[in-house]
């Protein structure tokens, strides 16, 4: 937590160095930390300047700093779509509600549709006392037709011309 961060295209972002790289093998020992001791300006490109140990570490504090900064805005933006991504769900799930509801709505007005008519059909009670009244009619006509000799306005029975005698033939006339 230094002074406040150089931008990426700034001077000091990314450290020149002076010596050229060392290409032989690398020692595995354990080293310790001794101070990077500055060169004399000719070593290296014109116009370079040696970079202290303090430089070096101010620059990495400067690293770490952006690179907390940055994962402080990650973790902001990942909040961030965890929200967006619940609202979304709690969206999804109203309109799947609201969905539901229209459909419980024509169900319930078919129903009640439905109700209507069962409401108007005639009950047990109505078909008992029609169902008196038909037998009543029909025994008070049968006898009316019989008392009145009315008879022939019935229809003839399927098997009476069987079971009745044949009429005597009448006799006809002497010539």
């Amino acid at each position: 937590m230094t002074d406040a961060p150089k931008t990426a295209t700034g001077q000091d972002f990314i450290p020149t160095t002076t010596s050229p790289v060392d290409t032989r093998p690398v020692d595995t020992r354990p080293v310790e930390a001794k101070p990077v001791e500055a060169k004399p300006a000719a070593a290296g490109p014109a116009g370079a300047t040696p970079i202290a140990a303090n430089q070096l570490f101010d620059q990495l504090a400067r690293i770490e700093d952006k690179t907390s900064r940055i994962e402080d805005k990650y973790a902001r933006s990942e909040s961030l779509l965890t929200r967006v991504e619940d609202k979304v769900e709690g969206a999804s799930n109203r309109m799947n509600e609201a969905a539901r509801q229209s459909d419980l709505a024509a169900l319930r007005s078919e129903m009640r549709g439905l109700t209507e008519r069962l409401r108007r059909l005639p009950g047990t009670g109505a078909l008992v006392l029609t169902a008196i009244i038909t037998a009543v009619l029909t025994v008070v006509l049968m006898i009316a037709v019989q008392r009145l000799n009315l008879d022939s306005l019935l229809p003839p029975r399927a098997n009476a011309t069987a079971a009745a005698p044949a009429p005597a033939p009448t006799p006809s006339p002497a010539r």
